[in-house]
Parts: C-alpha cells; sequence; structure tokens
C-alpha cells in the first residue's frame, strides 16, 4: 500500500450543492488516488450534506466522511480532520473552493525539495485582487518575510508532524479570525516556509448566495475585538519589541494594524455604516491600538496611512470621516504606450500615477526642504491647518503590473520591475510616479507555461502614500479594436485589442473573442511564415534531453516520424514538410498522450504550420518521460 502523502481536509456544514461541485476538483488530482486521501468533516449539518458526502465516499475509497455535533464554525472540524489525517501533510480546503488538477502533486513535491513545514500555494479568487506574495517561487524563507502576512488564510499545505510538535490547532466555537490565529501561530513556529508561485493551486470561489463574502467577517458578536488581540499578542510574544520602524515585530502588526483596525476609520466603512454602528467600531478600534501596537507600528505607516492613525488614536471620528471622503475621490490613473510586438512578446511603456478627484495630480508640496501632502486632501480635516508632513514619500511604496486570466480568474505578473520616482511638476510641486516597460510573453508567463486559451486582460496595482488602488491599463484608442497586429506565438495566434467600453489592453490567445479581419490577416500570415515546420513547447524543459530524439507521432491517423530538438532552452517538435492528408487541421498526439500536443495546418499535402493548443495538465511531464525512454 502506497504511503499517504497528503491529507485534504474539508469542514463541511450544510453545503448542499457546493459539495458537489468542489468534490471533482479534489478528486481529479494528478497524485495518484492511493497517495491522498480526502477527509470530510460534516459539523452536524441539517441538510442533505451527510447523504451527498456519504455517496461521494462509497465511490471513491481515498475518501473518509466523519461527522461532529454543530459546532457552528469551521475550528472543530478542521481539528478533528487533523486527527484523523494519515499524510505527511495535510492541506485545509473550504467545501465551496476547489484545487487545480496538479496541486497536491506539486505543493508536496515542492514541500519535499525544500524541506518546508508551510506551502503557500499561488490562489486565483473572485473576490479580492492578486497578492504579491505570488509573484515569485520561493523555496525556503521564514516570518522575517512579511509579504506572508499577505495571506492569512489556512488555505495552505503544513506538514502534519510540525503542526502535532507545537501543537497547533484552530479555536473551536464561534471565534472570527480563527484562521489568523492558526496561520500566524505556525508563521512564528516554521523553520521553512514555501512558496510556489508558478502554479494555480487553490481558487477561493464567491457563492452565488455571498456566503463566504469576507465582507461579513466583521461581527463584534463572536468576539473579533478580543480575538484581534489575541493575535496582535501572539505576533508579539514571538517577536522582539523594538522602536526601529523596520523591525520584524513592527512589520509583522502593520499588517493587522493596516487592515483590521485603520478598516473601522477609513472608506469605505467609516462612510458606508450607520455612523450609530460605526462610531463604538471606531472607540474599540481606538483603545486596541493604543494598548496592543507600539507607536513605532503607526509610524512606521506611510503618510496618508499615518494620518488616518493619528485620527483614530486621537478619537477624531468626524476628522477620519472628512479625510475618508476626500481620499475616496483618488483614483490612479494609467498611461500606456502604443503596444507592439518584440521577439514574440507584446510590449508597451507604461506611467501610472495617482489624481484627485477633480483629474489634478495628487501633488506633494515642498515647503523648508520637507514634503507635505496634497492640501486639498486635508480640507475640513482638524490638526492639518499646517499641513501633513509626508516623511518619506517612498515609504511602501510600489506599483506593479498584472495579467488577468478572464476566464480562469488567474492572475499573471509579466517580467520586469516598475519604477517609482518623484517627478517635479513645477511651483514646488511634484508627485509620484511609477514608468517602466510591459513585456508580456504569452508562451512563458503564466509560471513559465503558455497563457490558457482565451482573453487576458492587463491591469495595474498602485500604492503610493497608503493609497492603493487597482486599474484597468487602457490606451486612447477606439473601443473593441485592434491594439496591435496579430502574432503567431507558439504555434497559436495571439489578437491584441480594446475592449468594448473601457477600452483596456486584452490579449486573446487562441484565440476565443476575437477574429481575424480583412485588416489583420496578411500580417497573420507573414508572421506563420517562419519556423511553420517546427513548433516550441515551452513547457518542457530542454533539459530533458541534449540532442534531437526521434519520436513517432499520429498526425490524424497517419503515423510520422518526428523529432524533438533543444534549442535555446526550449524543446521544439518538428514534423515533415510534406504530409499525405487532406487539407485542414488535424490534431498531433504522442504514444500514450490523451490530449493532442499540437495541431498541423495541412494545404495540398504541404504543411503549413504547426499550432500549439493550451496547456494541458500533465503534458509537459509525459513529454519529458517519453524523450528519456526514446534516449
Amino acid at each position: 500500500m502506497s504511503r499517504i502523502k497528503v491529507s485534504v481536509i474539508v469542514p463541511v456544514y450544510n453545503t448542499g450543492a457546493y459539495v458537489d461541485e468542489c468534490a471533482p476538483s479534489l478528486l481529479g488530482q494528478s497524485l495518484p488516488a492511493d497517495e491522498y486521501e480526502v477527509i470530510y468533516v460534516d459539523d452536524g449539518s441539517t441538510d442533505d450534506t451527510l447523504t451527498r458526502l456519504e455517496k461521494i465516499a462509497a465511490a471513491h475509497p481515498n475518501v473518509q466522511v466523519h461527522t461532529r455535533p454543530n459546532s457552528g464554525w469551521p475550528g472543530a472540524p478542521r481539528n478533528l480532520g487533523i486527527q484523523h489525517a494519515k499524510g505527511e501533510y495535510v492541506q485545509f480546503v473550504d467545501h465551496d473552493d476547489m484545487l487545480g488538477p496538479e496541486s497536491l502533486e506539486r505543493l508536496y513535491e515542492h514541500a519535499r525539495r525544500n524541506d518546508a513545514d508551510v506551502v503557500l500555494g499561488k490562489m486565483s479568487s473572485t473576490m479580492v485582487r492578486p497578492r504579491r506574495v505570488f509573484r515569485h517561487t520561493v523555496d525556503a524563507c521564514t516570518i522575517d518575510n512579511d509579504e506572508l502576512m499577505q495571506t492569512l488564510t489556512p488555505h495552505k499545505m503544513f506538514r502534519r508532524a510540525f503542526v502535532e510538535q507545537h501543537g497547533l490547532r484552530f479555536p473551536e466555537g464561534p471565534w472570527f479570525l480563527e484562521d489568523m490565529l492558526f496561520v500566524t501561530a505556525a508563521y512564528l513556529k516554521a523553520q521553512r516556509i514555501a512558496i510556489l508561485a508558478d502554479y494555480p493551486c487553490y481558487y477561493w470561489m464567491k457563492r452565488d448566495d455571498g456566503g463566504n463574502n469576507t465582507q461579513h467577517r466583521f461581527n463584534p458578536r463572536y468576539g473579533f475585538w478580543p480575538n484581534l488581540r489575541a493575535i496582535a499578542r501572539q505576533l508579539k510574544d514571538g517577536t522582539t519589541p523594538s522602536d526601529d520602524l523596520d523591525a520584524l515585530q513592527n512589520r509583522l502588526l502593520h499588517r493587522l494594524y493596516q487592515v483590521e483596525i485603520l478598516a473601522r476609520a477609513r472608506e469605505p466603512e467609516v462612510l458606508r455604516e450607520d455612523p450609530a454602528d460605526q462610531r463604538p467600531r471606531f472607540e474599540t478600534a481606538r483603545q486596541l491600538a493604543l494598548e496592543e501596537f507600539p507607536p513605532a507600528v503607526r509610524e512606521g505607516l506611510p503618510a496618508v496611512s499615518r494620518l488616518r492613525a493619528q485620527l483614530l488614536e486621537s478619537g477624531d471620528f468626524d476628522g477620519a470621516v472628512a479625510f475618508a471622503e476626500h481620499v475616496r475621490e483618488v483614483q490612479a490613473r494609467g498611461e500606456l504606450g502604443q503596444p507592439r510586438w518584440e521577439d514574440g512578446r507584446l510590449v508597451a511603456d507604461v506611467g501610472l500615477s495617482l489624481v484627485r478627484g477633480d483629474g489634478e495630480p495628487l501633488v506633494l508640496v515642498q515647503r523648508d526642504g520637507k514634503h507635505w501632502l496634497d492640501p486639498e486632501l486635508l480640507g475640513g480635516v482638524p490638526g492639518t491647518e499646517d499641513g501633513w508632513e509626508v516623511r518619506d514619500p517612498f515609504r511602501l511604496a510600489y506599483a506593479e503590473l498584472v495579467v488577468k486570466d478572464r476566464d480562469r480568474e488567474d492572475w499573471w505578473y509579466p517580467e520586469g520591475d516598475l519604477d517609482v520616482r518623484l517627478e517635479p511638476l513645477g511651483e514646488g510641486r511634484s508627485r509620484l510616479v511609477a514608468s517602466g516597460r510591459l513585456t508580456l510573453d504569452p508562451e512563458r508567463l503564466a509560471g513559465g507555461r503558455p497563457l490558457e486559451r482565451g482573453p487576458h486582460e492587463v491591469w495595474a496595482y498602485v500604492q503610493f502614500l497608503g493609497v492603493d488602488r487597482l486599474i484597468r491599463m487602457t490606451g486612447d484608442a477606439a473601443p473593441n479594436t485592434p491594439a496591435a497586429t496579430p502574432a503567431l506565438t507558439g504555434g497559436r495566434l495571439a489578437l491584441p485589442y480594446w475592449t468594448a467600453g473601457r477600452a483596456q489592453l486584452t490579449l486573446d490567445v487562441g484565440p476565443r473573442l476575437r477574429k481575424l479581419g480583412p485588416d489583420t490577416a496578411e500580417a497573420a500570415a507573414a508572421n506563420s511564415a517562419h519556423g511553420r515546420h517546427s513548433l516550441p513547447l515551452p513547457y518542457v524543459a530542454a533539459a530533458a534531453t541534449t540532442t534531437a530524439a526521434p519520436v513517432a507521432v499520429t498526425v490524424a491517423t497517419l503515423t510520422v516520424n518526428a523529432e524533438l530538438a533543444p534549442d535555446a532552452g526550449v524543446v521544439h517538435l518538428r514534423l515533415p514538410a510534406r504530409l499525405q492528408l487532406p487539407s485542414g487541421r488535424h490534431p498531433v498526439t504522442l504514444p500514450k498522450a490523451p490530449a493532442p500536443v499540437a495541431y498541423a495546418v495541412v494545404r495540398n499535402g504541404a504543411l503549413l504550420r504547426l499550432e500549439g493548443p493550451a496547456y494541458r495538465p500533465g503534458t509537459a511531464r509525459r513529454l519529458v518521460d517519453l524523450v528519456r525512454r526514446t534516449r
């Protein structure tokens, strides 16, 4: 019997049909079924959830179902799942989310290779913006990498022996922030933490009924404030206090302060909620800030956040509201140059900045050798009559481009960084700007693999002065028009265009939505002329072979001799120039491969070109194995 590598623990309560939607992603993993187990723990459901679970378990030997009286929260079911787990690692999954088909295999291999106690798998979501922590794969780090604090949900892989060694358990019963208490404890204890960012492992899905929407998390009845205090104290107990703004303890507490404390004093909450409800929250947040968060945490915030903290800790609710009204109007503005193709990559010059509600730049005013916040943001804010000093304009400032796979909710980071600088505007004024170049490689952007078929939108994220905005990258062009000529990348047609309505730069790979028009067909044919008998397979490492390897492939029903050859770090599939097949587009398959690795376009017996399908799970591994067997 195979050793159990991973135990997947899924707490459920009155889940109903969501169980059936989640189950295929758990049961269809590339990891062999006898190497992992799925443990459902029913928390006293009163609907047909248990019946659905028992039906799944009856059909799958690696599924077990446990029940317990209702506790009202996922902590107790997760703890029971830990007790029954036999895997070397445990992976927590919520009943209404999904895993990528190779998630367990990739996470486990990454964990074993790096001897990690905790592994963070790339998360995709329909509910939140992309997280910078998943920009790069990391073999090993510790809690000193404070970007870990961007993700405190439990949907990670933990070494079971590590969990048991430190007695890590979730608080039970109705306990808001139970996941944050568990995860921060694990971060503090872990000797090695790994991050897998090149494959979408976990899909955090928005339910149709809104039942898992994070806006419902705040509820003082379930101990939000004492629980937050417990998490803050846990972080302080595990680190060393210091007056240094960049000391580890202050950096870790910064996330709690910025997200959980200042949320009570900023937009949208302070403007959306009834003041009769919001004022008590404001006052409780103030007390907790003063009692549990050292002054260095507030002083280490960028200018806008530091002013919010000042208004909160001084108890100035009306001032916080006035300031929030001004900041709410601030928007990010993107300037995008004419997109163009260079060496198979879509490139464009990029500029990003912040503007006020009136469309004018958000400025810094220089006076007495210091920088001061734009006076237009300070109207009606007590204590700022003489201005608000911006001690360090670059404090926690950054900007980045992201590409969204619209069909799958996956976010990818193009190569290269944007530079943040102060741009003089004259008369003692300046503004923060970020500039650089978009470099979108359709054949490598998805974690080193080709993008999936379909539309991919270009976005930008900006965080200046404590103001963060996610914006669509648009151009000065007519909506629903081509943004650049088409290109063949990896044998697939890629069409850049400006979307209808907002004119957002989008690349349709495949394509799925766009069609070639009479003005672009000739350009596409020209792009396809080079290397038409060879198709690069970028998701296969050329290190698998150093010389060309012969291989028999099937084109439609015809078996032909082809070869797999390395070239510039990429394996190429090469077919003969003549194929005795009718004109059309024919699938190219390898022995024992269930899906085509390419499509051959034939006309009058001649091979016009090879087109590559979107990356399919497992294809890379089968190709590498095939090359090794051939050699």
